[in-house]
Order: C-alpha cells, then sequence, then structure tokens
C-alpha cells in the first residue's frame, strides 16, 4: 500500500511523503521512519530512469560538451537547481524525520499548496516550452523544490506551481519537475545506504515489494500525468488535496 501511495504520489500533485505519514497514521500502524520512505522514493527513480532514459541520455552528452546546445544548458540547469533542495534537505534532516510529520501540519500544507497551485495555474501564461527555460527559471523552480522537505507541500507539486507561475506550459513544468527530482532522489538515497548497510534486517521481503510497487505505479502516473496535462488543468488534484487535509484536520482534533 505504501509503494503504491508512492508511485501515484510522487508524481502527482498530491504529496506522495504525505501519504507515508497520513496512511500509517490512519490505520494505526507503525510509522517505518524516513529511511523507508527514501527507499520507496529510490523505487519511483527506477521509473524516472526507465521513462526518461532517452532524455537523461542526451542531457549528459550535452552537458559534457558545455551549454552550447540546449541538452547542455538544460542539464547544468539541472544541476544549479538541485542545489537548494539538497542543501535544505541536509540542513533539516532530523526535522524531516521528526516535527514535520505531523499530521496536522501535513494537513495545512497540502491545503495551503493546494490553493497556490490553483492560482498558478489559472493565472500562469503557458507559453514556455523546455527548450525556452532559461537559468533564473531553473533556479526559482530549485528553490521552491526545498520547500517539499516539509510532507504536504509536494515536491512535484510544488515545482509545478513554481514553473507555471514563471511562465511554463503545464506539460513543459511537469517535464523538467520530473528530471530535476532524479538529482534529488539519488542523493537522499545515497546518503541512507550506510543505514540500510548497519541495519540489514530492515531489507527485507515488505521492504523489496514496496520498492518494486513503487517503481511499476510510479512508471504508470508519469504517463498518466504527462498525458492528462496536455489537454486538462490541475483542478482535481487541487480538490483532492482539499479533501483529503480537510479529513485529516478532523480526524487530529477528534483525536
Amino acid at each position: 500500500m505504501l509503494g503504491l501511495a508512492q508511485g501515484l504520489g510522487e508524481f502527482l500533485p498530491i504529496s506522495s511523503s504525505a501519504h507515508l505519514i497520513i496512511i500509517p497514521w490512519l490505520f494505526g500502524w507503525p510509522d517505518p521512519g524516513l529511511t523507508f520512505d527514501i527507499a520507496l522514493h529510490m523505487g519511483t527513480l527506477v521509473a524516472l530512469v526507465i521513462f526518461f532514459w532517452r532524455d537523461w541520455l542526451g542531457l549528459i552528452r550535452g552537458g559534457l560538451r558545455g551549454i552550447s546546445t540546449t541538452e547542455g544548458r538544460l542539464f547544468w540547469y539541472i544541476a544549479a537547481a538541485s542545489v537548494p533542495g539538497a542543501a535544505i534537505g541536509f540542513l533539516l534532516e532530523h526535522k524531516a524525520e521528526t516535527v514535520f510529520r505531523t499530521p496536522a501540519l501535513i494537513a495545512a500544507m497540502l491545503i495551503f499548496m493546494g490553493v497556490v497551485l490553483l492560482v498558478a495555474d489559472k493565472k500562469g501564461t503557458q507559453k514556455t516550452r523546455l527548450e525556452g527555460i532559461g537559468f533564473s527559471t531553473s533556479l526559482i523552480i530549485g528553490v521552491a523544490q526545498a520547500l517539499a522537505i516539509i510532507p504536504g507541500v509536494s515536491r512535484s507539486g510544488v515545482t509545478m506551481t513554481a514553473g507555471l507561475f514563471t511562465g511554463l506550459k503545464r506539460e513543459t513544468a511537469a517535464r523538467f519537475s520530473f528530471l530535476l527530482s532524479a538529482p534529488i532522489v539519488l542523493g537522499a538515497g545515497i546518503l541512507k545506504i550506510p543505514k540500510l548497510i548497519a541495519h540489514p534486517e530492515m531489507i527485507d521481503a515488505p521492504f523489496a515489494l514496496g520498492v518494486i510497487v513503487a517503481a511499476v505505479s510510479g512508471l504508470a502516473s508519469i504517463k498518466l500525468l504527462l498525458a492528462y496535462v496536455q489537454r486538462h488543468d490541475f483542478t482535481p488534484f487541487v480538490w483532492y488535496r482539499f479533501a483529503l487535509g480537510l479529513v485529516v484536520l478532523l480526524l487530529a482534533f477528534m483525536r
């Protein structure tokens, strides 16, 4: 169940981290913790690699040649945009494992960022395609990605929102968001490898199954969203965020 939540939530603008915390909280399951969350994120990294392998091959080749081509510029823009999220994630890792995993805070962020996404979706000019992204736009999106350290913000949601505010087309905002997620997810996974090595008992059958399900469902959600945003807006995801946030706030108050 958590692998499915991760695979769908990582690429749809509904916050996979929020679901990985809320689902155990709702059902009274023990919180598997941030390490398990990141392991599931590695499953969605596999989905990214499978879906965008041609894109990444072109980006890496272009990046090695410098910034003379569109692919080269995008590679280095993505690299620069990954720095804010990596720095904030490293500095606030302890809070990400403790105070940020509070249902009431998560619910508030689901609702608040839903409002911001709705405004960006309605007000953005939606003119710029992927090849037209500049350094300032990529850096703005990278800074926005750093906010995703708080569950409920949604990494894909906040980066797509920032992209829409800077004038990107919906499909472009989604595609750039997905490409930008690969370095940050890979870095977070690498940092957790020593803990997994120190506690090999964590890597059991349910652990492996969760990662596999996250990869398969992540691949499906990438295809779904890229096809969806070509003709539709983000309104259904906004309403979902509102509904889930209100339910969690109500249950937190009752408990």
